[in-house]
């Protein structure tokens, strides 16, 4: 790969994370993986103190690759359980604050600018459902990029990792920019997928310390992919996480990168965890 073709790959990356000019994004180097494989990232980013690999870093193993249970289009009502808040379920958009995005097929599709629960949430368990369009996408960067923010600010990467070589970190199911999932168990373009999370929000003490970080145990595709797992803080793109203005509760918000991955049956419960 040459100097000119990473750095133009950079810009794409940055930009699309709405974090950089064309000017910023030259700074860091995208780069191949040393073992051949394709993956992509880089090495001029910082280390994570609890993995010792650099953030996006393209030489920290990829999970590996797993076919999931058979995927099933069965109906789409009445899924979520009796205590469960429905975030969406193929009608309107009421639990949502105001935002661009559609409602098609009783699906909804992403678009632009990011989409919030006008609601906030601590402890939880979420579900929700999602698909990466066949279509192709100008760049190999945008093939189905969005992602789930618990608190607004820590996010599960949605993406799509069947037929994308992206940094582990920030594959489909990662915590991004710090925890790959412990396999790849994602579908094929076309074919619904299922997140269903179980998030436990930081804790506190009266000074405003971190006494007890987040945790998420998660299954995708009904296979498990993060088990009681440490969160660090925040997910920021090609920098460390902390818990600085990380809130104990926040709002579920879905990104948006202008690829229109479609969504449905979204509920959340709240949990009594303490």
């Amino acid at each position: 790969m040459t100097c000119r073709f990473a750095a133009f790959f950079s810009a794409v990356v940055l930009i699309m994370h709405g974090l950089a000019t064309p000017a910023q994004a030259q700074k860091h180097q995208l780069l191949q993986a040393r073992d051949g494989s394709g993956i992509v990232g880089y090495k001029d980013t910082p280390v994570q103190p609890w993995s010792g690999f650099h953030v996006h870093d393209p030489d920290r193993p990829a999970p590996p690759i797993i076919t999931p249970p058979e995927s099933s289009d069965q109906d789409r009502e009445g899924k979520a359980p009796s205590d469960a808040i429905v975030l969406f379920d193929g009608t309107g958009l009421d639990a949502w604050r105001p935002n661009q995005w559609k409602i098609e097929d009783r699906c909804l599709i992403s678009t632009q600018g990011p989409m919030a629960t006008k609601e906030e949430f601590g402890d939880c368990q979420l579900h929700l459902e999602w698909l990466v369009p066949v279509e192709p996408t100008e760049s190999m960067w945008n093939r189905g990029n969005n992602g789930v923010f618990l608190l607004g600010k820590i996010e599960v990467q949605i993406f799509d990792s069947h037929s994308t070589h992206i940094y582990p970190d920030g594959q489909a199911a990662a915590i991004y920019a710090q925890t790959p999932p412990l396999v790849n168990a994602c579908r094929p373009a076309g074919q619904w997928q299922t997140f269903d999370i179980v998030f436990t929000a930081p804790k506190f003490d009266d000074d405003g310390k971190l006494s007890a970080p987040a945790r998420i145990t998660m299954f995708h595709n009904e296979v498990l992919v993060h088990l009681n797992q440490e969160v660090y803080g925040h997910t920021p793109h090609l920098n460390l996480a902390s818990f600085d203005g990380i809130p104990t509760q926040g709002p579920v918000s879905l990104g948006a990168h202008g690829c229109p991955v479609r969504f449905r049956n979204i509920w959340i419960r709240r949990l009594a965890t303490e």
